[in-house]
């Protein structure tokens, strides 16, 4: 059922979450995140993610409306013209439209194991601190059929504002684990027959041409400037680079990324072709 009001006053407390966003450990204790641009609110809408509010300038109202009137929950729909809900934020806003989620409860690793058919594909990130390079690397994983993404201990949230816009909205369908110890998780992998592949830029003679993609395995991404700790290489089944031309060391990670997983959806691909 909606609730539809105009903006009138900043005070009703359902309009916190839209004044807070910075504050990334509140939005965490609540268990809520902000989508923010009409195609990933729209993308939310069509989820099964709880939605808890949107606000919106009041053209966008009867656009959405098949959408919202779809959804089983309560909603509060707030209306305010484009400079009104600019001053609820504190930034600008290319459209105005904007929406608060609830985080679903998290699949552990044993649930992804158990529901994931063979080959399985799986991506996990270690000290990937930059949320819009995460939101590329969700993005790259649900175009290419990624079953789970897993998030180390040393990365930020797929549910920060920026991580879910640069996403768009992909999020929404992209099963995600959150480990508080990555090494042993991926130990775990490969006791269960994953492969750990470290998608590492510095591996002299091994590119990722040579790697075996096509059985069950876990493609491992770094962060932005030190690339993949030393413990979790270790961890890892083996280390494979992209090949450059010389005076290029590396890729920004989610063009690494789409590198990545298109030749593991390349070779799978292949499986069962006649030369």
């Amino acid at each position: 059922m909606l609730q539809i009001r105009t903006i009138t006053t900043f005070e009703d407390p359902a309009l916190v979450p839209y004044q807070t966003m910075r504050r990334h450990e509140e939005h965490k204790q609540q268990n809520i995140f902000v989508a923010e641009g009409e195609k990933v609110v729209r993308r939310l809408l069509e989820s099964p993610f709880q939605v808890v509010s949107v606000v919106l300038p009041p053209h966008w109202l009867e656009p959405l409306r098949p959408l919202l009137d779809a959804r089983s929950e309560d909603i509060q729909v707030f209306l305010g013209e484009k400079k009104l809900l600019e001053t609820l934020t504190g930034f600008s806003m290319y459209q105005g439209l904007m929406a608060v989620g609830q985080i679903p409860t998290l699949p552990t690793l044993e649930d992804i194991l158990a529901r994931s058919p063979h080959p399985r594909f799986f991506v996990a990130v270690d000290g990937l601190s930059s949320a819009d390079n995460l939101g590329v690397v969700v993005r790259n994983c649900t175009a290419f059929g990624v079953q789970a993404l897993i998030i180390g201990e040393t990365s930020s949230s797929p549910y920060l504002r920026r991580a879910i816009r640069s996403s768009m909205g992909t999020i929404f369908k992209l099963p995600v684990i959150e480990v508080e110890n990555l090494a042993a998780t991926l130990f775990t992998l490969r006791n269960q027959g994953v492969r750990s592949v470290a998608a590492h830029p510095h591996v002299e003679g091994r590119t990722l041409y040579q790697a075996e993609l096509k059985n069950d395995c876990c493609i491992v991404l770094g962060s932005e400037g030190e690339g993949i700790r030393p413990k979790i290489l270790s961890a890892c089944d083996e280390a494979v680079a992209v090949p450059m031309h010389l005076g290029v060391d590396s890729l920004n990670v989610g063009s690494a990324a789409a590198v990545f997983l298109y030749e593991v959806t390349r070779q799978r691909s292949q499986t069962g072709r006649k030369e």
